[in-house]
């Protein structure tokens, strides 16, 4: 369970992480297994949906904290238990199990807690190239982030190479969104 749920949050906070180039994009994903050895156990969905609020930020707050902003990261966290616990029995997995089609599964990931329209789209394409999960209509739901081939985001990164190739891009969106700038 916590493997799927962590799949969920440990995106959106990656994401976060890497677009800001303030926590590398490892380190953001490593807070999933952080959190099990600060819990000492695979929390549920149904655990974190009713964790007390304060506790679970002082858990996410220590250190080293497992996000730049742990806080707004606990109750994100929370938030998203609670649509599993309430919309998908619990299931992560569901989210994109049941989904029929490419473009279900874009409504259904862009309903989640943190996850924009861009980020959703990330998501869909990372269920696709990495994980399998590819209903009718999945790269067209992805947009650009679903091409093959591509190495623009978290979705296209399969290991060190990758890894580079991603950051490349990443740093010349940047570089000329700041040439475009001035």
């Amino acid at each position: 369970m916590l493997r799927l749920l962590s799949v969920l949050y440990s995106f959106a906070q990656s994401l976060q992480t890497f677009c800001d180039q303030q926590v590398p994009l490892e380190r953001a994903f490593s807070a999933p297994l952080d959190l099990v050895r600060r819990l000492g156990h695979e929390p549920t969905a149904a655990e974190l949906a009713d964790f007390d609020p304060e506790a679970l930020a002082r858990i996410f707050s220590e250190h080293p904290a497992l996000h730049r902003y742990p806080k707004a990261l606990a109750a994100r966290v929370q938030e998203l238990a609670r649509l599993i616990v309430y919309q998908y029995d619990g299931d992560a997995a569901r989210v994109w199990e049941t989904a029929a089609t490419g473009a279900e599964l874009l409504k259904r990931v862009g309903a989640l807690p943190g996850f924009g329209e861009q980020k959703a789209k990330i998501f869909v394409a990372l269920l696709g190239k990495q994980l399998g999960v590819q209903p009718a209509g999945w790269r067209e739901a992805a947009g650009t982030f679903g091409a093959e081939g591509s190495h623009m985001s978290v979705a296209d990164i399969f290991d060190a190479d990758s890894l580079a190739q991603v950051r490349s891009y990443k740093l010349a969106l940047k570089a000329a969104a700041k040439a475009k700038a001035t």
